[in-house]
């Protein structure tokens, strides 16, 4: 996020996908004093999103006529789906020189390039930073208290983990503890 400068205060932040990415995404964004917007496919998580995150603002992504409302009023997204999901309808709400940083893993990415050339936008991705921004996030993270949200569990429980993913069923990211798993 740093890279792309969404880090400016009074910013508008789109984040697509409230799991383990997600769910950081929002609370960076808030971090950075970014004005956030989450858009899911479930309205299972707009309380979590609203109340516990602190998001601004919450989305159903297939509700056409609130997407079409917020056309060209977001800054940066930050699309952590792993799903495979259209990403015009996304592009479209870009404000012009808008970024939108794909962080997901999808099968696949498809968008007209005309989502493109309607307003200077730019499509980036990035799995990771180098050392020296990996500590400056964790330094970011310790001085604003920004924790990943966790389940820690023993290494005997993967198996019924790995259904709970399938699932969607954690909040948000499974950890194995492997120093009690081998006593």
């Amino acid at each position: 996020m740093v890279r792309h400068n969404m880090n400016q205060p009074g910013k508008s932040l789109g984040v697509i996908g409230l799991g383990g990415l997600g769910h950081m995404a929002v609370k960076f964004g808030k971090a950075f004093g970014l004005k956030v917007t989450v858009f899911s496919t479930s309205i299972s998580k707009k309380e979590e999103a609203l109340n516990l995150l602190g998001a601004d603002n919450f989305v159903i992504s297939s509700d056409q006529e609130h997407m079409r409302i917020l056309t060209k009023s977001l800054d940066f997204i930050v699309d952590t789906a792993s799903g495979d999901h259209p990403f015009d309808p996304y592009l479209q709400l870009l404000k012009i020189g808008g970024i939108y940083t794909l962080v997901g893993f999808p099968s696949e990415i498809k968008f007209s390039p005309a989502s493109l050339n309607r307003g200077l936008r730019t499509v980036s991705g990035s799995i990771t930073g180098g050392t020296k921004m990996t500590q400056e996030m964790i330094d970011f993270c310790a001085a604003h208290k920004i924790y990943p949200k966790i389940e820690v569990i023993p290494i005997e429980y993967v198996n019924e983990a790995l259904e709970r993913l399938i699932k969607r069923d954690v909040k948000y990211r499974f950890v194995i503890d492997i120093e009690n798993s081998l006593k």
